[in-house]
């Protein structure tokens, strides 16, 4: 590029010119390299495992404070149901020996009010 005459000579014009004047080949195998991308893209991926689909769900942080939400109130519920099961099997006990603690003083008051006839 000849300066015009308004330019002055720039220094870096000679170092430009020497620089962008040897353009390197392309190595040899770069349009196999590129066919063989575009033919990798294009085949169908293998369905993920479910190992992968799991750790995808997982990697979401909303699933996963989701599952730990449900499995925290999974295993409230599962307390839950155990303590009134106990509780229930407790008051059965306690109502039981009640009944064994009593029934021989009603048998007691009963006999003699049989007897009185």
């Amino acid at each position: 590029m000849p300066p015009s005459p308004e330019e002055p000579d720039d220094p870096l014009d000679p170092l430009l010119d020497r620089w962008g004047g040897g353009v390197p080949p392309a190595p040899r195998q770069l349009t196999a390299e590129v066919w063989r991308r575009i033919a990798a893209a294009e085949t169908p991926a293998a369905p993920p495992r479910w190992t992968e689909r799991l750790n995808a769900m997982f990697a979401r942080p909303s699933f996963a404070a989701a599952f730990v939400t449900a499995c925290t109130l999974l295993g409230l519920f599962l307390a839950e149901v155990k303590t009134s099961r106990q509780q229930a099997e407790d008051g059965a006990q306690l109502a039981q020996s009640y009944l064994r603690l009593i029934d021989p003083l009603l048998t007691a008051e009963a006999a003699p009010v049989a007897a009185k006839p």
